[in-house]
């Protein structure tokens, strides 16, 4: 039986979760979760406010820009160290591995190992 009147009316349709509403259609935290496991972390609050922030940019900018992208986060993240501390709790880069747990398709130019690397 149907919980909701979206289940009605849209049977089989994607539920999105709430706290992400600008995430990619076949994404879910699951996925993040296996993601990051994979990698070996174990995603907190300031992961998943990276994903969120991600997804939200990704919503907004058809060509996403990593050095908008870089910007944009060391901004949020100033008063913990910005990249650095970004690079610190996603050792493969907060564009390029965040958007893989995301769900997105990171931006060319992402994987530079060089690029505000601390490690």
């Amino acid at each position: 039986m149907a919980d909701s009147m979206t289940e009605i009316m849209n049977p089989g349709a994607v539920t999105k979760d709430p706290d992400f509403p600008h995430a990619p259609g076949d994404w879910n935290r699951g996925a993040a979760q296996e993601a990051a496991s994979a990698d070996g972390i174990t995603l907190g609050d300031d992961h998943w406010a990276t994903i969120n922030a991600l997804q939200r940019y990704f919503a907004k900018h058809e060509k996403p820009n990593v050095r908008e992208l870089h910007d944009a986060l060391d901004e949020s993240f100033h008063e913990k160290g910005g990249l650095k501390y970004l690079y610190g709790i996603f050792p493969g880069g907060p564009v390029a591995q965040g958007c893989r747990f995301a769900g997105l398709k990171a931006p060319a130019g992402a994987a530079d190992k060089s690029f505000g690397s601390v490690q």
